[in-house]
């Protein structure tokens, strides 16, 4: 599939975003004014959006984002949310949820009316909603590239504690020159790269300071 717009003759098609491509830009209308991609350059981003405000399912997780915000920030990281509800919306649900739940939202959502950011990014799912936003997260880093890409569905809240490690992993890979293994948390042995030809294989399983269960499966502990 690489389009997702419900057609018209004059509606313009979007590609759908990919790992490693320029993130979209936008400029939209959010709870803490307008806001352009651009405003993010040498932070990180982490774009979510959700179904609907006042629903519970993204009220738990609207919570969730707020409570790992710190940690993220302590990434370089910043939080934005988008759905296709209005400013006025927003603003009502956020202050709802911090008079009746007593959690102040600290970071910014876009209201996309038109659905002009949610169409750019992939986030409308027909099959599920015509008129709402699944679950997605686009991990945008400082470069504004795009990183990682994840999409639950509108019945499944999102995993906070994958979105954090998610970034750790990524900004360690790109620290270090490493890859992360299944499960990895942070102080947890990483991957070194496997070499590319047979005298590197050969000299590999030599290496000191390594664990390798063979030439290319090979762990180190980082300093």
């Amino acid at each position: 599939m690489n389009t997702y717009e419900e057609q018209s003759p004059s509606a313009t098609v979007h590609s759908l975003p990919r790992i490693g491509s320029p993130a979209p830009s936008f400029e939209a209308p959010t709870t803490h004014g307008t806001i352009r991609l651009e405003d993010y350059k040498g932070s990180w981003l982490v774009l979510f959006s959700h179904p609907a405000d006042f629903t519970p399912v993204c009220t738990t997780e609207f919570m969730a984002f707020q409570a790992i915000f710190p940690k993220l920030r302590e990434l370089n990281t910043e939080l934005l949310g988008l759905s296709i509800d209005s400013v006025y919306s927003h603003i009502a649900w956020v202050r709802n949820i911090e008079e009746k739940m007593g959690v102040k939202i600290e970071f910014p959502i876009i209201a996309d009316l038109n659905k002009d950011v949610a169409l750019k990014y992939g986030m409308m799912m027909p099959a599920e909603s015509k008129t709402e936003t699944v679950r997605t997260v686009f991990v945008i880093d400082d470069k504004q590239i795009i990183r990682a890409i994840i999409y639950y569905p509108m019945s499944a809240g999102r995993n906070m504690d994958e979105i954090l490690r998610l970034i750790q992993s990524l900004q360690t890979t790109d620290h270090h020159g490493v890859a992360t293994p299944a499960n990895w948390r942070p102080g947890d042995k990483v991957i070194v790269p496997p070499p590319g030809t047979q005298e590197g294989a050969a000299e590999r399983v030599k290496e000191k300071n390594i664990e390798c269960i063979d030439w290319y499966l090979c762990k180190k502990t980082l300093e």
